[in-house]
């Protein structure tokens, strides 16, 4: 009588399955209500049954300037807690420098949205300052508790039947990311990683979102299926991500405030999450909703196209097995698709986003704008953008001046700007682009987290067979011994 019921279970289940892939989507707009099986508490519901639910939350930036970066993650840690996740399975990663930074009109709040409330109290500070790096960050993916330097000491020691969260955000380039202490996150060592805890069967299941320009270039290529591992990223392999809630923009953040509050793709996640029933809301739902927004409504006015990669048939998962659930969204009974009213933006005559790699001149721009005429604030924040200017046209002319020596003047540009087609990777030889990038910085200074754009350009010398010796040649050329003097990481305002 058991087996009966069992197989009569199954095949109502089946059926219901079919009515609701019959009733769904098409073309990515709902039709109708999605129906989906509800799964017990004793399925899935609980920490017994579905694994314990792990975060790691990474703000890989630093400065009042990327106030976003820390916003995001610190939202992103209260979206968990009242998800149901306890501190001892969220290891959060951001430098601290904002809360309590002499700009911050609030001292000791950090807010992400222009009407949201403080998300900063209570976030842990796992690993602050100088122990933000790439090391304890693979580290703690891994659970490596002996290869962690500062910090907690806090590492995701998850088992087989546990599922994993990874949320980055910050600046980034085509094949990298960015860490407020070198190194560069690249992404060859970021999959490896994920590959060597694949192998060590610590998990059921994982999913990665990340935040940066280039985003996409992070898996291209690189992530392959069967890893259990979904990512998305805030923009594909070749484009800038954006930030958002800007000073001058729609809808700006309070007038005390002189830098961007959050980022598009970012934002577009965690407020969606926080108006759903994560036990109806699947992958597939959420990445439907933030494309959306991130896009737009697919104008790309401002926005990026928002991808995914990897094992992308996970998206029928709800994101309750991730992010946990905030019992008071249970009413909540279907995902609902945003609304962006783009003609209140157009009539208003702002724009909606920046371009990442444009927000800290919006930040240095409202610092100088807002500053009392011939006070010392003004002086500063003057100096600091014509100097943040002028960085970025060393950086822009050194890069082209390489290319025309090794390639001349007529091919040096298509050389250097080249794109591989969609699904291959950035580079042949990540250990060639790691060394031309060394052989750059050391006579043109670092590339900060504006010329982290200029990645692509490296990766394609070494595609192209360019020798090493070359490379330095040139770059000492097309930069004069610049390396150590005007546009060392201290000239620059980049930490060490």
């Amino acid at each position: 009588m058991g087996s009966f019921r069992g197989v009569l279970v199954a095949i109502i289940l089946a059926i219901l399955f079919v009515v609701s892939a019959a009733a769904g989507r098409q073309g990515g707009i709902w039709d109708g209500k999605i129906v989906m099986p509800t799964a017990t508490d004793e399925d899935q519901g609980s920490e017994s049954a579905a694994g314990v639910r792990w975060a790691v939350l990474i703000a890989g930036s630093n400065d009042y300037g990327n106030y976003r970066h820390q916003a995001d993650v610190c939202h992103a840690y209260q979206i968990l807690k009242k998800g149901g996740l306890k501190d001892e399975n969220i290891i959060v990663f951001m430098y601290d420098d904002i809360a309590y930074n002499s700009e911050n009109p609030y001292p000791g709040t950090i807010i992400n949205n222009p009407l949201g409330s403080d998300v900063y109290h209570g976030v842990p500070k796992d690993y602050t300052g100088k122990n933000v790096t790439v090391n304890n960050f693979f580290a703690a993916i891994l659970g490596d508790k002996s290869a962690i330097k500062g910090g907690s000491g806090k590492v995701v020691n998850s088992g087989p039947n546990d599922h994993i969260f990874i949320y980055y955000t910050d600046h980034g380039g085509p094949g990298v990311l960015g860490m407020p202490n070198f190194p560069y996150l690249y992404a060859v060592d970021f999959v490896e990683t994920l590959k060597k805890k694949y192998a060590a069967g610590t998990y059921k299941e994982m999913v990665i979102y990340i935040e940066a320009c280039e985003s996409g270039s992070i898996f291209e290529g690189l992530l392959p299926e069967g890893l259990d591992i979904y990512a998305t990223t805030a923009s594909n392999a070749e484009e800038s991500s954006w930030g958002t809630y800007c000073p001058g923009m729609y809808p700006p953040p309070p007038q005390e405030f002189e830098t961007c509050l959050g980022d598009l793709y970012s934002v577009a996640w965690m407020e969606d999450v926080e108006i759903q029933n994560l036990k109806v809301e699947t992958l597939e739902d959420q990445y439907i909703i933030v494309k959306t927004r991130t896009s737009m409504n697919y104008t790309y006015w401002t926005g990026s196209h928002v991808m995914q990669y990897g094992d992308t048939n996970k998206v029928i998962e709800e994101m309750e097995r991730y992010l946990g659930y905030d019992p008071a969204n249970e009413n909540v009974t279907e995902p609902v698709l945003p609304r962006v009213n783009l003609a209140d933006t157009l009539m208003a005559g702002k724009e909606l986003a920046v371009n990442q790699r444009d927000a800290d001149l919006v930040h240095l721009w409202h610092k100088y704008n807002n500053a009392a005429v011939g006070s010392t604030r003004k002086s500063k924040a003057g100096e600091e953008l014509v100097n943040t200017m002028a960085h970025r046209i060393h950086l822009d002319n050194s890069v082209e001046l390489i290319g025309n020596l090794l390639f001349g003047s007529e091919a040096g540009p298509s050389k250097l700007n080249a794109i591989r087609p969609a699904g291959q990777v950035l580079v042949d030889d990540w250990d060639c682009l790691k060394g031309m990038v060394r052989t750059f910085e050391s006579s043109c200074g670092r590339l900060t987290q504006y010329g982290m754009k200029h990645m692509r350009a490296f990766a394609n010398l070494c595609n192209a067979g360019v020798d090493a010796t070359k490379m330095a040649s040139a770059a000492q050329q097309a930069c004069s011994g610049r390396g150590s003097g005007l546009w060392s990481p201290i000239s620059a305002g980049y930490s060490a």
